[in-house]
Parts: C-alpha cells; structure tokens; sequence
C-alpha cells in the first residue's frame, strides 16, 4: 500500500518549510541529528508543495485518501476556504485545527458547532469531522510572557494588553498588576488610541 499523499497548499508556508529545509544547524542537536541520519520529512516521496493556484484548484478534484496542509488556521483567508467549501460537506473528511482560532473567525464557528457555516458568503452544511489539536501555536504562552515580564527591568510605567479574548485579557492584566504594581496595566477598547 502506498503512502497517504501529502498536500502543502499554502505559497507561505512552502517558503517558510524552504527556509527551515536549508538550515538544519537551526535545530536541537537531537533533530539535527536525525535530519543527517534518518530521514528527511521535508522531502517526503508522498509530500508535495503547491505554490501555484492552478495546482491547488485540481486539489477539489482529488479522489481517494490525501491530506491537504493549508495556512490561515482561523480558516480567515487563502486557499483553505477553498477547501472547506469543497471538502466541509463530505462525512468521510476530517477538519483538523492546530492552534488558537479567535471568536467570531470561521474557524472559530466550526469548532463551536455552527450548522450550516457561510463560506464566501455562501451557507455550507458541516459534515466533515471537526477536530483540533492546541499544542501548536507561534504565540508565546503564558508562563513565557511572565518570564519575559519578569525579566523586564526598569521604571515600566504602562502595559497594553491587546492580544487574546477579553476575558483572558483582563485576566492576564490582574496577573501583570501583581507582577509590576508601579505600572499601569491596561486592556484597550476596540478603537481606543492610546499614547505611548
């Protein structure tokens, strides 16, 4: 039996794959170990990098088993709405977040249950299997921003906290009142300017 074939379906992340793809000295001495010895699962014979928009459209034709990779987990824009509109109504498929989808994103509405979902203002029935895995994320967490916080020195008179859900923002921002009580920690307002 041959292998599931592999579909990297976004220009970015080809780039981004190319970049770690030329430096293996960039790892841990442990992947780059296995990089030299093992295998190579940047060139993967059932892998394939799409950077042009012809070659994704034929991905809406596939049939059989594939695993198509696309950018834009909150599914917000590129080529994965493409895919969902094309792939989100089959009961054979499974929709695999990684990460973070912030409330009110499309992704954000398939994860929550919403039945039928509009796609390019268009509703679509969600079929698919919905799944997400959250241990993928290019944000630092919490525990690395109190260090990071904690590292700061100097007279720091305001903090902004500006990224994440309200509620966890608030929170964040008691944390950091705590952390550094002679500063003012603030939770901006949607189209609040603040001066620096």
């Amino acid at each position: 039996m041959s292998p599931c074939p592999v579909f990297v379906d976004s220009p970015l992340s080809t780039n981004a794959t190319e970049v770690y793809r030329l430096h293996p000295e960039c790892f841990n001495e442990d992947v780059y170990r296995f990089l030299r010895e093992k295998a190579n699962p940047f060139a993967m014979a059932n892998l394939t990098y799409i950077r042009d928009v012809a070659h994704s459209i034929k991905l809406n034709n596939l049939q059989g088993p594939a695993i198509i990779i696309s950018a834009s987990g909150m599914a917000e824009a590129g080529r994965i709405r493409h895919h969902l509109k094309n792939h989100i109504g089959q009961p054979e498929n499974l929709v695999l977040f990684i990460g973070y989808c912030a409330e009110h994103t499309l992704g954000a509405q398939i994860l929550a249950g919403r039945n039928p979902v509009n796609i390019f203002a268009e509703p679509y029935k969600v079929r698919a299997r919905i799944a997400s895995i959250d241990a993928f994320s290019g944000h630092a967490d919490k525990n690395e921003l109190t260090r990071y916080v904690q590292a700061l020195t100097g007279d720091i008179k305001k903090i902004a906290v500006i990224h994440g859900e309200e509620s966890q923002c608030l929170a964040w921002a008691e944390s950091l009142r705590k952390l550094k009580p002679k500063a003012e920690v603030v939770v901006p307002v949607y189209q609040q300017i603040m001066e620096v």
